[in-house]
């Protein structure tokens, strides 16, 4: 029998839902990438297949994530971004063989080389990094307001006002939190 892993928390912008591979960093973290073929799983949801993943290229998808997560909330913090995370997002970027193409919907949709390889997949998650932290794509990086969370997330609200990574799960735990401690814990029968 197949472990459960935990579902994978997909946005509409790559380089944030790849950090949200590792969620809750400020509580109990919770993994969702623990295994190579999880990080096939989630290449291919995310339009980025791959044959397989070895546990080296899997450890290099994590140095990745934690780069750009930490780029993503000092660039969210509008603080300098550490040498060591752009070296990363850097060399990974360069490393990767994709092509972008337009789709008949006038989409773009990256192809990766038809032997497709890891690295290639983590070169344009680089990539999309790129593009958000340096302020190319239209919409702000923030952080999420959930203490356990903090995740960094592209925010393309019309205000640019959205405090939560996803509301379905941060926000509406933060809003049980309020209700619950303004009444006490009190629910009512039904």
């Amino acid at each position: 029998m197949r472990a459960q892993f935990p579902e994978f928390r997909l946005g509409k912008v790559l380089a944030t839902s790849f950090t949200a591979t590792l969620t809750e960093r400020c509580g109990d973290a919770v993994e969702r990438i623990p295994a190579p073929n999880r990080l096939v799983d989630w290449l291919a949801v995310s339009g980025l297949a791959v044959e397989s993943c070895t546990t080296a290229q899997l450890e290099r998808a994590r140095e990745l994530r934690e780069a750009i997560h930490a780029a993503a909330t000092a660039a969210a913090r509008r603080e300098p971004l550490p040498a060591p995370a752009v070296q990363v997002i850097n060399d990974v970027s360069i490393q990767g063989r994709a092509s972008a193409v337009v789709t008949p919907e006038g989409k773009r949709q990256w192809r990766l080389t038809s032997a497709s390889a890891v690295e290639d997949a983590l070169g344009v998650i680089a990539a999309d990094a790129i593009d958000i932290i340096t302020g190319e794509r239209d919409g702000k990086l923030a952080l999420c307001a959930s203490p356990t969370c903090r995740a960094a997330f592209f925010d393309t609200s019309q205000s640019r006002t959205r405090k939560w990574c996803e509301m379905n799960t941060c926000g509406n735990r933060q809003k049980k939190a309020r209700f619950h401690a303004r009444t006490g814990g009190e629910t009512l029968d039904q």
